[in-house]
């Protein structure tokens, strides 16, 4: 599509469709890579029969090098000058090929190796996705700001990607549920390799059809303790990651679904249903955010849908023996955590600009790599704490038959022992409390934090404005609503 006729479609965008469509391609892969992680990868620890409490430590360690390796990145990527004076490109490159290939690392453990095995394999592999995770995340965010300076454009794209993000991961979730259920019984390396795959082919087009054409101004070169004192003085994106990191942190649910299902429903399968009635929502409301936020500011929904989510979790814990009415109200829950979902990261180029407007350092890379620190960090926690609480209440992974521990790599595996009448009523109860009390405790106080989030879309389209030199300080200070 010609700039000309791009124009008349919307003068006020700066972006092509066909630019457009890669980046949401790219996060259809992107969320089938991150979702059979953040979905499954709990699942396979607990059914391969790796104590869940180490499991847990180990997740919990790997973080230590994450919050190492994504400050470090930040700093890379800010000061790194590509010779072909790309910033976000050459990233991209590299992430579409590590990200899928290291997931496939993690899902290829021998089933047959002994725990200390198990463990270690884990641990290296988990670390190199960690890496690839931050080098796939941070660039695919940043490079928004380089595509358009339109603030309504960027929270346009932003949303709209949560539809191809979203089937991305609905995708994945029928996919890999189907193909490891006690139905079919696939080894986790091979579906993971059929997700590594889709999602590496969606991914690439974004490295060949983005552009780079907006160069913000006065970029300087940073240390580390320069970019800290960054992050330490952009209080809006602290706030927010802070109050993320609980809410995301405390999702204990998103890595239990088919465990839930298959212990408390008596199939795994029935975890389709749920993830079904919740992603319908969540694709219409991915539709319908970008025409209510130009009504109402996006902050405002944001809080609105937070508090919905917590009386509507409220509503499914007395459902624990009624599956119709779980689905009922599961699906309800959806649409403010659809709305949600949609706005989530839409905070973090807003961070960006309030941080080069106040500060005067142009620190897109730092800023989108709290960001994808965050994500994975609340991902491991939400993961751990759910192993942890599971192994507190005596759920049991190691299963015995006449005194033989039995080998188990599948659902399939633990039908043929009938896993679920090992199970003592007490780990059943600790599985429900894990997977519904602990979200409510997340994101009650995230929502005490985010009270204090004051960013609103004029503001931060009128910093947007100066930081790209359209105006000057002083016309942007009578402008703003506030001060900031």
């Amino acid at each position: 599509m010609s700039s000309k006729q791009q124009k008349l479609q919307n003068p006020l965008w700066q972006t092509t469709k066909t630019e457009r469509k890669s980046y949401y391609t790219y996060f259809f892969g992107q969320n089938m890579i991150y979702n059979m992680i953040a979905g499954y990868l709990t699942t396979f620890l607990l059914i391969i029969g790796v104590d869940p409490v180490k499991s847990a430590a180990v997740m919990l360690a790997v973080k230590v090098w994450d919050a190492v390796n994504d400050a470090i990145f930040g700093v890379i990527f800010d000061k790194i000058k590509f010779k072909n004076g790309k910033k976000y490109i050459p990233w991209l490159k590299i992430a579409c090929a590590a990200t899928p290939i290291s997931t496939v690392a993690i899902f290829i453990i021998p089933g047959a190796a002994s725990e200390t095995v198990k463990l270690i394999w884990f641990a290296i592999a988990y670390v190199i996705w960690d890496t690839a995770y931050t080098i796939c995340d941070v660039p695919a965010f940043g490079i928004i700001t380089a595509m358009t300076s339109n603030i309504e454009e960027r929270n346009t794209i932003l949303s709209l990607k949560g539809i191809t993000g979203g089937v991305g991961s609905a995708l994945t979730t029928v996919l890999v549920s189907v193909l490891i259920s006690e139905f079919i019984g696939l080894n986790y390396g091979i579906v993971s390799i059929i997700v590594a795959v889709v999602a590496m082919a969606t991914m690439f087009p974004i490295c060949k059809h983005c552009q780079e054409r907006n160069k913000t101004v006065d970029e300087e070169q940073f240390t580390v303790r320069r970019m800290l004192k960054y992050v330490v003085s952009n209080k809006y994106l602290l706030i927010y990651y802070v109050g993320y990191i609980f809410y995301s942190g405390a999702q204990t649910y998103n890595s239990l679904h088919m465990i839930l299902a298959y212990y408390i429903y008596n199939n795994s399968l029935a975890s389709l249903i749920t993830g079904t009635v919740a992603a319908l929502p969540q694709l219409v409301m991915a539709l319908l955010v970008p025409k209510i936020i130009r009504k109402i500011d996006k902050t405002k929904l944001f809080r609105i849908s937070v508090v919905a989510t917590i009386i509507l979790s409220f509503l499914i814990l007395p459902t624990k023996n009624n599956f119709i009415l779980f689905v009922i109200t599961y699906m309800l829950r959806a649409i403010p955590l659809g709305i949600m979902g949609v706005l989530a990261f839409t905070f973090t180029p807003d961070c960006a600009e309030y941080g080069q407007y106040t500060t005067g350092t142009e620190a897109k890379g730092i800023t989108f790599a709290i960001q994808t620190f965050a994500v994975k960090l609340a991902a491991a926690i939400s993961g751990s704490m759910g192993l942890a609480l599971l192994g507190w209440f005596g759920f049991k992974t190691k299963f015995e038959i006449n005194g033989v521990v039995q080998e188990v790599s599948s659902f399939a595996d633990l039908e043929k022992i009938n896993a679920i009448a090992q199970q003592t009523s007490e780990a059943l109860d600790g599985l429900w409390f894990t997977y519904n009390i602990v979200p409510i405790i997340g994101i009650v106080i995230a929502l005490i934090i985010w009270s204090f989030y004051k960013l609103n879309d004029k503001d931060v389209q009128i910093m947007a404005d100066y930081n790209v030199g359209e105006i000057s300080k002083e016309e942007a200070e009578k402008r703003l609503s506030r001060k900031y």
